[in-house]
């Protein structure tokens, strides 16, 4: 088990909340459990897809399964899960603190496709994506807002993402 994994306390509270498989027959070669593991290991690192460690599974498998988690809204259902599992318990404080900041985009956003929905594949899964796609332009050139609300233990309970140049 390396560093970051999930661990058997984690997993015995993630494990229900995960969605049953839908066929029958011969079981998964990549247990679920080591491409979760996978994907949290390319969020906390950052590295791209292709250079996840392969005893996570192979990096499309990985990326296959958060894609389509993605797509049909599984990951907001367990972060949704999660959250009030822990309210349940006592263990978020509902006294939340909201700040922003302004991140400058890379220089190649702007030239994103101008008619988003004829692109192969939408990228928000099953959110709609906002008009502005979280790009503004302001006096520093293209901008993103980040806007993020945390409970007083510190932990993150939501991010909205805004054009730079809208208010908090």
């Amino acid at each position: 088990m390396g560093r970051g994994d999930v661990t058997d306390k984690q997993w015995a509270v993630l494990e229900p909340l995960l969605p049953k498989g839908a066929k029958a027959g011969r079981p998964p070669v990549w247990p679920r459990r080591q491409l979760i593991d996978g994907i949290r290991f390319r969020v906390r690192t950052g590295v791209p897809w292709r250079d996840v460690p392969v005893e996570y599974g192979p990096w499309n498998r990985v990326y296959d399964l958060f894609r389509r988690w993605q797509r049909n809204g599984t990951w907001q259902r367990i972060l949704t899960r999660l959250q009030s599992l822990a309210d349940a318990k006592g263990a978020i404080a509902w006294d939340l603190s909201v700040d922003s900041t302004v991140c400058r985009a890379h220089q190649h956003a702007a030239g994103a496709r101008k008619e988003g929905h004829l692109q192969k594949e939408p990228p928000g899964g099953i959110f709609t994506e906002p008009h502005d796609h979280g790009l503004g332009r302001s006096r520093g050139g293209f901008t993103t807002k980040l806007h993020l609300a945390v409970e007083q233990g510190q932990k993150p309970m939501f991010i909205v993402v805004t054009a730079g140049q809208r208010g908090d």
